[in-house]
């Protein structure tokens, strides 16, 4: 088997031959490596790389293998992990220059997790500058292209994981999500990003703690693979105050729902997000196009009330929380979208965070009583089709100015307020051949049923012409984009990035 045919296998696949001694940790973590330094130039998806001791661990990994040891639910496969969080040993930065040397003495919580099930940590995925924004790009690394199009962005936060899982380099990548990381970078680089619920991945690094608002997840190229991963993320964490225990045998436990039995409401906008005229058209094209999968599919109206507002304010005060000593010490550290949203919430006052905690109350009842009528909410997770990532972000939609840089993510992050675990699906192509991503969100708490019922859609899809999973063109990935590091100010210390 040549090393394009082992990458491109799921990562549930893989895990199985390891464990009938069908291939070696060692085959298949060179055969990723071999992949990385292959297609990588095309995209600039990965940031640092740990392939020396990723080589040593696969070499214990495959002992374990032969000894007949118990093996952990990632035993041997290599995983990509996303330049936010904390890597032991490896380098993590962050995308900011003040953390352009910064080796972690320790993993965070969840890297701690996935280890433990096996994984082995080969190379950390690009990010935007602390993550702000959902265009990878930051003056460490510099840009992520699209798989489809390297001049197009690939999302963010969790760009770099997307983007290498669609080209195969990695069989399961980390991410997170706020305003929808795991989702929008997922949806236009056509692989799948679940955002679960708070609290069943650790985040012991939140500042504000009792905060749902931000959470860790997974990313994969099928849901059946990012439920694996996701079964080896969750735990509780005494450092979490919103962990919960959450059995993660009952996680990859396959049990696709019966689609014939669910009832769907669906929407274009949410009632107020801005989308453009071509991205409703695709929706709707869609919602035509799998209708007769279920039992009921009915355009819904939605309240989310002032939820732009309120997304100002529950966010602002993250960034209060984690750059004030920073930026009251030489503000120019940070990037212009950390000053924004740092300045942004500078300027609030104690009745405007009252404000937005009530207010996100009433968005999150109000939206639950959807589900006393419908199993499933759908719409759009992208208002675009993907823009050149030379602009930071979309200031515009057809004429109309957005209120900030991060209005365009509105689609997404409404259900970040709600707090429903949601879900990100491939499903076709949009009408600039690029991968359009629906998004499924779930009840409250519903985490493992809203994944069965997102294996039936996706194998639903591959039978129906036009909604399958998309993937990019090899001649695309064989050219070198040297300008993806074009806006890098200095790189790093090759013995740092290389560890």
């Amino acid at each position: 088997m040549t090393s394009l045919s082992l990458t491109a296998l799921s990562a549930v696949e893989l895990r199985r031959r390891i464990g009938t001694k069908e291939i070696s940790p060692v085959e298949l973590l060179e055969a990723c490596i071999e992949r990385i330094e292959a297609v990588n130039p095309a995209v600039n998806a990965i940031a640092a790389k740990a392939y020396g001791r990723a080589r040593e661990e696969a070499k214990v990994a495959e002992a374990a293998v032969l000894r007949g040891d118990a093996l952990g639910r990632l035993h041997g496969l290599p995983v990509g992990v996303k330049d936010l969080q904390d890597t032991e040993g490896v380098l993590t930065t962050h995308g900011s220059p003040l953390y352009r040397s910064h080796v972690p003495a320790r993993d965070s919580a969840q890297i701690a997790l996935v280890r433990a099930a096996g994984a082995i940590v080969t190379a950390k995925t690009n990010v935007p500058e602390f993550g702000a924004g959902a265009n990878s790009r930051n003056p460490v690394w510099g840009a992520t292209g699209n798989p489809f199009n390297p001049t197009r962005i690939a999302g963010g936060s969790s760009g770099g994981s997307a983007a290498a899982l669609a080209c195969d380099m990695l069989p399961i990548c980390t991410g997170s999500d706020t305003g929808g990381s795991l989702r929008i970078p997922a949806a236009i680089c056509g692989v799948v990003g679940f955002r679960p619920s708070p609290g069943l991945v650790p985040m012991d690094g939140r500042q504000l703690g009792w905060t749902p608002i931000s959470v860790l997840g997974p990313m994969g190229r099928t849901v059946a693979d990012t439920r694996m991963l996701f079964a080896a993320q969750v735990g509780v964490d005494s450092r979490d105050p919103l962990s919960q225990p959450i059995n993660p045998d009952a996680i990859v436990a396959s049990r696709p729902a019966d689609l014939g039995r669910l009832r769907v409401a669906w929407t274009t906008d949410f009632g107020q997000c801005p989308v453009s005229a071509e991205i409703r058209s695709v929706m709707r094209k869609r919602m035509d196009e799998m209708r007769h999968l279920f039992l009921t599919v009915d355009e819904v109206a939605f309240d989310f009330g002032e939820a732009d507002r309120c997304f100002d304010v529950v966010r602002a005060q993250n960034f209060l929380a984690r750059y004030r000593d920073t930026y009251e010490r030489d503000r120019e550290q940070l990037g212009p979208n950390i000053r924004a949203n740092y300045e942004i919430g500078a300027a609030m006052s104690l009745a405007d965070a009252a404000w937005a905690h009530a207010e996100q109350t009433r968005i999150f009842r109000r939206f639950q009583e959807t589900f006393q009528d419908y199993d499933l909410v759908m719409a759009p997770t992208t208002p675009v089709s993907p823009f050149p990532w030379s602009e930071l972000y979309l200031a515009e939609l057809e004429g109309a100015p957005l209120k900030n840089y991060y209005h365009w993510l509105a689609l997404t992050y409404v259900i970040t307020l709600a707090t429903n675990p949601s879900i990100a699906l491939p499903c076709g192509v949009d009408d600039h051949g690029m991968p359009f991503g629906l998004q499924v969100v779930g009840r409250f708490g519903g985490d493992i049923e809203l994944l069965d019922a997102s294996e039936a859609m996706e194998r639903a899809f591959a039978g129906v012409s036009g909604l399958g999973r998309p993937t990019p063109d090899p001649a695309i990935l064989s050219t070198p984009t040297a300008d993806l590091k074009s806006i890098v100010t200095a790189a790093p210390d090759k013995s740092l990035a290389e560890r």
